[in-house]
C-alpha cells in the first residue's frame, strides 16, 4: 500500500481510482465493510482503491477542545487499512484553511484533480465542505458533472445497534470492553511508552508496567481488566504477547490522585522501562476499590491474576 500526506502529493501517474472517505477512527467492522467493498469495486473496475482520511480529527479544528477519544493512532490505523488490501492511503492535513474549502472545491481539488475518482463510496450521513454544507445528494450531482459515480457504504450492525466510532467510544468509557471488541472485530488496544511509577507493585511482588498513553487515547473506565501486553516487534517479526492483569485508576488504597494505566504481565520478569508497547483489553474483571489493608489488597490481586488466567485460557 502506498501512503502519502496531502491530496496534492498523490503519486504521479496514479490513474483512476475508487475512493472512500472518512476519519475511520478504530477501523471498526463498519469501516472494514466499507473499505473492503471499495477494494472489491476497484478490482471489478480495473482501477486502484484509495482511502482518504484526515489528521488531526476535524472536530478539533472546527470546534477546538472537542477532540474525541482516539480509538486508533495514525500508524495503527494505517496498518489496519493496509490489511484490507487498499492500494493507497491519502492522509489530508485538516487545517483551518482546508476546513473553509467549499463542497464544490473539495470535490474538484481532492476527488477529481488529484485522485481521479471513477467511483466514490460514502456513508448515508456523509457531509463535506465548509460548514458541512455538502451531502450525498450534492456529491451525486457533482459526480454527474465530473464523471464519477457515488455508492452508499454498507452499514454493519448487531441486535439493532449500528457500529460506529461514537458507539465504541461510549462502550470503552463505560468499561464494556466486550461490546467494544464485538464492534471492532478485535480487542481495543492502547499504545504508549512504559514509564516509572511509584514502584509499589514491585514491593507487593506484583510489578507493573506503567503505560504513558497519548493525551487523546480512549482509555477504558477505571477498573481491573484481563488482557494482553504486546511488546515491540524485533526485526519485523510478530509482537511478543504476554497475558496481563491491567489496572486503571488512581490506586485508591494508597490515596492516589493521578489516573494511571498499569499492567502486571503474568509469568514475566524483566525490565520494560522505556519500551513502546500495547495493551489489548479482553474482559472487565471488577471495579476499582479501596482496601482496608495491604494484605487484603494482595489477596485480591492474587484473585485478579487467577481470573485473568481463566479468562485468557
Amino acid at each position: 500500500m502506498q501512503r502519502w500526506r496531502g491530496h496534492d502529493r498523490t503519486p504521479g501517474g496514479w490513474g483512476r481510482s475508487v475512493v472512500t472517505i472518512g476519519v475511520f477512527d478504530g477501523v471498526h467492522r463498519g469501516h472494514q465493510a466499507t473499505i473492503a467493498h471499495a477494494v472489491r469495486r476497484a478490482r471489478e473496475l480495473g482501477v486502484r482503491s484509495v482511502v482518504v482520511t484526515f489528521d488531526p480529527h476535524p472536530a478539533e479544528v472546527v470546534r477546538p477542545g472537542s477532540h474525541p477519544a482516539v480509538l486508533t493512532e495514525s500508524a495503527r490505523k494505517a496498518a489496519l487499512v493496509e490489511e484490507l488490501g487498499v492500494d493507497g492511503l491519502c492522509v489530508v492535513p485538516f487545517t483551518p484553511e482546508f476546513s473553509r474549502l467549499s463542497a464544490e472545491a473539495f470535490v474538484h481539488d481532492v476527488l477529481v484533480e488529484h485522485l481521479h475518482a471513477t467511483l466514490v463510496m460514502v456513508g448515508s450521513n456523509f457531509r463535506f465542505g465548509h460548514r458541512a454544507a455538502g451531502d450525498v445528494a450534492l456529491l451525486e450531482r457533482l459526480g454527474r458533472t465530473f464523471g464519477f459515480g457515488v455508492e452508499g457504504a454498507p452499514l454493519v450492525s448487531a441486535d439493532g445497534t449500528v457500529f460506529s466510532s461514537t458507539y465504541i467510544r461510549s462502550c470503552i468509557a463505560a468499561g464494556d470492553v466486550g461490546a467494544a471488541t464485538a464492534a471492532l472485530g478485535r480487542p481495543h488496544r492502547l499504545e504508549g511508552v512504559v514509564v516509572r511509577g511509584d514502584q509499589r507493585g514491585r514491593e507487593l511482588d506484583f510489578p507493573t508496567a506503567n503505560l504513558l498513553c497519548h493525551r487523546y487515547a480512549a482509555v477504558p473506565a477505571d477498573g481491573v481488566y484481563a488482557g494482553w501486553l504486546l511488546r515491540s516487534a524485533e526485526r519485523g517479526g510478530d509482537r511478543p504477547r504476554l497475558a496481563a492483569a491491567i489496572s486503571i485508576g488512581t490506586n485508591p488504597t494508597f490515596s492516589g490522585r493521578e489516573r494511571r494505566v498499569e499492567a502486571h504481565a503474568l509469568d514475566f520478569s524483566g525490565d520494560l522501562y522505556g519500551e513502546r508497547m500495547a495493551l489489548e483489553f479482553v474482559a472487565h474483571l471488577r471495579e476499582q476499590c479501596r482496601f482496608d489493608s495491604i494484605d487484603a489488597l494482595i489477596a485480591q490481586m492474587n484473585k485478579d491474576v487467577a481470573r485473568t488466567r481463566q479468562v485468557l485460557g
